[in-house]
């Protein structure tokens, strides 16, 4: 097997790649439904309530989620997924039943949105943490970028597939159909081989729980730096399907269908970067630096195109860059963190990552309404510059970036090697983790 596929050798998270591969279409069948639902049978092509409608899906990640964090901590991550999945599942099937019904109203599907991010809350960390145990830390970036490539896989297939349901059968049944889609991830976390996961101690009830989280990033400049580009760049700069839909129905006068292939075209970028990231060893904040700039300008080019097919085309390294960013912070801020406090670190992470959307979407939505769409894509554009700068200056900061004498060339400019700035972080990690566990017996009762 490759190396760019080595983790599906394990059978655990096989088994886990292609039942959420299956999970992963549906949702993004239902997101693509849910927004043009929003778009045009519940208002007259609205771009903020479709704003709202993603602020209220993504926005529990910004609330739930740090506390969620403590939960993937201390439960047995497994089981939690059980619960996580199952609930989604209702939550989709409820939702197509209203719409089936012609009962749906706007704020129905607000209340809708708004219950599936909070159970995506709890979800997204727990997620995020099981692939650790699926495959244990050796293979652990791997697995991230080939999770990614599974959901990006699915935004390629899931969004087109939407829009043909949609313009076949209407939006209902699309949302019954992602419910039944969660079936092959319950079946696949079922037949787990349990002997065969790299699970981990709990974590003890004296680590304070949130508090010992927050510390533990802000002792971390590095993590904090990925976690500054990650605001800017996940409020401003993902909010793909507002600026998808707008272009297509908007800018284009394009219908549903239209839509949904904006939304595959994005993917095979990001499916593209997803791969390329599990083609590469350790993350390094270099690369998302570099990813950050393409993205800015990428958005910036998409912004100006004058027609669907050029928008189109503008979107396919829009989606790689996108997906180098993500996927290395991800792998990065995991395989950085020890075990014990993961759960919490991931949570934040989220919380950051998607909960911020909360206040993006409505942003965007609100400039694609008052400006026009392509302003909303600039925005996203200046969020990609605006986070490389971030990454370049944090370079200069805080990666020993100095000049000394030098006897020939009278001055020489010396760097941290990235072997041993892995090592510091790998010291630094065990030693928080030695500090919290020490503090936790010294205030647990005897």
């Amino acid at each position: 097997m490759s190396a760019t596929f080595r983790s599906l050798g394990i059978l655990n998270y096989r088994l886990w790649f292609f039942g959420a591969l299956v999970s992963n279409i549906g949702t993004w069948m239902q997101r693509t439904a849910q927004d043009w639902l929003v778009l045009t049978e519940l208002t007259d092509h609205d771009a903020f309530a479709v704003g709202i409608t993603i602020a209220l899906q993504f926005g529990p990640m910004l609330v739930v989620g740090p506390i969620a964090g403590v939960l993937v901590d201390r439960m047995p991550v497994r089981r939690l997924l059980v619960a996580t999945q199952a609930a989604q599942a209702a939550l989709g099937l409820g939702l197509g039943a209203l719409v089936l019904a012609g009962i749906a109203q706007l704020w129905m599907v607000y209340g809708f949105a708004l219950l599936l991010g909070v159970v995506a809350a709890v979800d997204a960390p727990a997620r995020q943490t099981f692939v650790g145990e699926l495959v244990g830390p050796g293979e652990l970036p791997n697995a991230v970028a080939l999770n990614s490539a599974s959901f990006n896989g699915a935004r390629l297939i899931g969004p087109a597939v939407a829009g043909l349901a949609i313009a076949a059968v209407g939006t209902g049944w699309v949302f019954l159909l992602n419910g039944v889609t969660y079936a092959a991830v319950l079946i696949a976390l079922g037949i787990m081989r349990k002997s065969e996961l790299h699970t981990s101690a709990r974590s003890p009830r004296g680590l304070n729980g949130f508090r010992e989280g927050v510390r533990y990033v802000r002792s971390r400049p590095d993590v904090l730096a990925i976690l500054v580009m990650v605001f800017l760049i996940g409020t401003f700069g993902l909010n793909f399907a507002i600026f998808t839909s707008t272009m297509a129905r908007i800018e284009f006068g394009r219908d549903a269908d239209a839509y949904g292939l904006l939304s595959s075209i994005l993917a095979i970028g990001s499916l593209s970067g997803a791969l390329g990231s599990a083609r590469r060893g350790q993350p390094r904040i270099r690369v998302m630096v570099l990813g950050s700039a393409g993205f800015g300008i990428g958005c910036a080019v998409a912004a100006v195109m004058p027609g669907y097919w050029s928008f189109a085309a503008a979107l396919i390294p829009i989606g790689w860059f996108a997906m180098t960013i993500t996927t290395s912070a991800n792998a990065y801020v995991q395989s950085t963190t020890p075990p014990a406090l993961r759960g919490r670190v991931m949570a934040l992470y989220m919380a950051i990552f998607a909960g911020t959307t909360l206040l993006g979407a409505p942003i965007i939505g609100a400039v694609a309404a008052a400006a026009g769409p392509r302003w909303s894509v600039g925005v996203a554009a200046a969020a990609g510059l605006l986070a490389a700068a971030v990454g370049l200056i944090w370079w200069a900061v805080q990666q020993r970036v100095r000049m000394r004498r030098h006897p020939v060339s009278r001055w020489m400019l010396t760097l941290e090697t990235d072997a041993a700035r892995a090592e510091r972080a790998r010291m630094d990690s065990e030693r928080d983790l030695r500090d919290a566990v020490t503090a936790a017996e010294a205030t647990t009762p005897r």
